[in-house]
């Protein structure tokens, strides 16, 4: 890198070599904001069951045997408030979880379209060159 007139100039070695650390924090960039939308997938389809399962304890009345799953096997629960309240607190986790999920995605969306747009720029000033 040398200046000249105040304007810094790159070889193309040098401008070659950011170029490919760009990329590939471009591509590591990419990567992490599928696994974030998987989670995130993953977290509304649990939230979307949690949901499914309070409509259907609302249709029910104290007597109804409600069993809940616990790993591979099914245990009588002690009564709907019990099995409400568990399922209230998962969805609130669940809530949180996805919150965070969805401003980490904003942020690595930002993060990328800005990091694109000087991977554009770095190649058309090469080509250009």
């Amino acid at each position: 890198m040398h200046t000249h007139g105040g304007i810094t100039h790159m070889s193309d070695e040098e401008m070659s070599q950011q170029l490919q650390d760009q990329i590939g924090r471009l591509q590591q960039y990419q990567t992490q904001l599928q696994m974030i939308q998987q989670q995130r997938q993953q977290v509304e389809s649990r939230l979307k069951e949690i949901e499914e399962a309070l409509d259907e304890l609302e249709k029910t009345d104290e007597k109804t045997q409600i069993y809940k799953s616990v790993g591979s096997i099914l245990i009588k629960a002690k009564g709907k408030a019990d099995v409400k309240k568990d399922l209230d607190a998962s969805k609130e986790s669940l809530d949180l979880r996805k919150n965070t999920l969805h401003k980490q995605e904003g942020r690595l969306r930002e993060k990328l379209t800005e990091l694109q747009s000087k991977v554009q720029n770095s190649m058309q000033t090469a080509k250009n060159a």
